[in-house]
């Protein structure tokens, strides 16, 4: 029972740091959250110390918890290993994906283009179910890499990802059409064009690194 209540406050601690409702720097209470999350201090602790070991969170000794700040100056390093984890992982599928994962890639692609995009229309603020539906469409695509290591690091980088897009979201609200990308990268790998999908994927991620570029230097 204890791992399951420390479980879901991972998951929640976790989704509000995504998604931006726990900004970069801000202190996270164990008090707070525990009655936010109506669940006891240990298992509050205990999901703070894991987003500790995956870099989401940040410990201070006797400073408590922080969401782990940001910096431009990781933008270039994060975005080149997104891209170069994602491009050896895309290709590997393609290559030995069966019927399974074109279905699969399918299926995540049809939800995420009916999730709902915004939260907040004003912030360009987007919920966990989008979220949640962006990750599945990209894990999907390269779900049959057959690397479960080569996984968890693209998962890793996306969520560093979808931080800095959460607090650029604002400034690039309405710029991006990033529904037709996916469609055309999902289309490209199904058709085993190994070559266009990840030059579509690659690109597909890059812009993202230039909106939050250029937002941030705004």
């Amino acid at each position: 029972m204890a791992n399951t209540r420390a479980s879901a406050a991972y998951a929640r601690i976790r989704e509000a740091i995504i998604v931006g409702r726990h900004q970069p720097g801000a202190r996270l209470h164990i008090q707070d959250l525990s009655e936010e999350l109506q669940v006891g201090p240990s298992p509050i602790r205990e999901a703070l110390n894991r987003l500790v070991s995956e870099g989401l969170v940040s410990q201070h000794d006797q400073r408590g918890f922080r969401v782990a700040s940001l910096d431009l100056k990781d933008l270039d390093d994060l975005f080149d290993a997104r891209c170069w984890a994602n491009e050896a992982a895309l290709r590997a599928s393609i290559q030995r994906g069966g019927r399974d994962w074109e279905e699969n890639v399918v299926l995540m692609l049809h939800r995420l283009r009916r999730a709902p995009r915004l939260v907040e229309v004003d912030s360009g603020l987007r919920g966990a179910q989008w979220e949640n539906a962006h990750d599945d469409f990209h894990n999907a695509l390269i779900g049959a890499c057959g690397s479960t290591w080569m996984q968890n690091f693209c998962q890793r980088t996306s969520d560093a990802a979808a931080r800095y897009r959460a607090i650029s979201r604002a400034a690039v609200n309405g710029q991006r059409g990033d529904e037709e990308e996916h469609v055309a990268i999902a289309e490209a790998a199904i058709a085993r064009d190994e070559e266009k999908a990840v030059s579509l994927l690659t690109s597909h991620l890059r812009r993202t690194r230039d909106l939050v570029f250029n937002s941030w230097q705004r």
